[in-house]
């Protein structure tokens, strides 16, 4: 049976962790466990900027 909860050792500062900018929001966000494997391709801090950026491509015309 698989433990839900691992210890990963101890948690590095807040201030130690990688930050990017919103690409909607333009605030910024900080690195999260659940998003190790996919960093580099995490451009937005939220399911909500998320889709409001999908919402904005599909408004705009197709060039």
């Amino acid at each position: 049976m698989s433990r839900k909860h691992v210890n990963k050792g101890l948690a590095p500062r807040k201030g130690d962790l990688p930050q990017k900018d919103c690409l909607v929001c333009n605030r910024p966000f900080i690195w999260r466990a659940k998003w190790a494997r996919d960093w580099d391709k995490i451009t937005t801090c939220s399911e909500r900027c998320r889709g409001e950026r999908r919402r904005k491509a599909a408004l705009e015309p197709a060039r």
